[in-house]
């Protein structure tokens, strides 16, 4: 059919089909290290939408699922490979490849406040060298973690808790932590835990503050030691070449939701928090809140734990980051 136009005709019947093809909306597939039903994950949904709405016919991120999707621990190499085009999770994952990721775990300031002080930029690039992939965002910050136990410790003469020789369930950012309290940390896989606290197989739990109630621990986990300490570490990271090929309008519309997404959601978790500590109050959980020279003991080991496992690993990035990331 072609052949029998006219050559300007043809000329100008590409010309008008260019433009419906450069607005072809384009999509990334994205995972979880999550399942869908905890409180983290709903939140990157929250990202997803919010994409989804304002770059509709631009953009779109399909969401494949959680671990049951790819499992937790290969969702970074599933997407350097460009399985996925787009994974959250906890940069504390990758430490032995990007020790960087506890400048994270040890910040003391906002996702905005890093962004503003080059703290951000100096994250982009470590997932860039270390890891392969593009940094997008560090979402959900502002939620800490706490030590949950069974049963009540016993109280020290100078007001700290009593660990010595309790089993907690741990993962690696807690390890140093918990062992300079005197605590014995087991690993033991997240799905696992619900049915360890059941049997009495270990005498508390490392976690953050959100997603205890999700997980049904707080049936087992009467006592919470406060204050928190450490922050979430979760980020948004893309593959690089997929992230190429999106369209300069694209990449636009997602680098701004980013950001501003990152202000959102600590602002909905600092809601959650409040919720959450309400709630396991009501229902029983007893806080042993840590005062004066204890408290503060409690909380140099845990920001030393963190800082001082990134130095030991070794990273010519760890005065910038400890300046943009630790204000205490």
């Amino acid at each position: 059919m072609l052949k029998s136009l006219p050559k300007a005709a043809i000329a100008g019947l590409v010309l008008g089909l260019a433009p419906l093809s450069a607005q072809a909306q384009e999509t990334l597939r994205a995972v979880t290290a999550f399942p869908q039903a905890l409180a983290f994950a709903r939140s990157f949904l929250g990202f997803v939408e919010m994409v989804n709405e304002r770059g509709e016919g631009v953009v779109r991120i399909e969401y494949v699922g959680g671990p049951e999707a790819v499992p937790q621990m290969q969702q970074m190499d599933a997407l350097r490979r460009g399985v996925v085009d787009m994974q959250y999770g906890p940069a504390s994952f990758h430490l032995g490849r990007m020790p960087e990721g506890d400048a994270w775990t040890g910040s003391t300031v906002t996702a905005a406040q890093a962004r503003e002080n080059g703290g951000f930029e100096l994250m982009q690039q470590a997932f860039r060298d270390r890891l392969g992939v593009e940094l997008l965002a560090h979402i959900d910050t502002g939620v800490q973690f706490h030590i949950y136990l069974t049963r009540e410790p016993q109280r020290n003469e100078d007001g700290s808790v009593n660990l010595d020789g309790l089993q907690i369930r741990s993962a690696p950012i807690y390890n140093a932590f918990f062992e300079a309290l005197g605590a014995v940390p087991i690993t033991v896989p997240v799905p696992d835990v619900y049915t360890g606290l059941e049997r009495n197989t270990f005498d508390g739990a490392g976690w953050p503050i959100i997603g205890i109630r999700d997980l049904n621990w707080d049936r087992f986990l009467r006592y919470r030691i406060d204050p928190g300490f450490f922050q979430t570490d979760l980020a948004i990271s893309v593959n690089p070449a997929a992230w190429a090929q999106l369209s300069d309008e694209a990449r636009a519309i997602i680098t701004e939701v980013a950001a501003e997404y990152e202000q959102i959601s600590y602002d909905h978790f600092q809601e959650e928090i409040a919720a959450t500590d309400a709630a396991v109050r009501e229902a029983g959980m007893t806080v042993i809140e840590l005062e004066g020279e204890a408290r503060a003991r409690f909380l140099d080991m845990a920001y030393d734990s963190a800082w001082g496992r990134m130095a030991e690993a070794g990273t010519p990035m760890l005065d910038a980051l400890r300046e943009a990331y630790y204000d205490r």
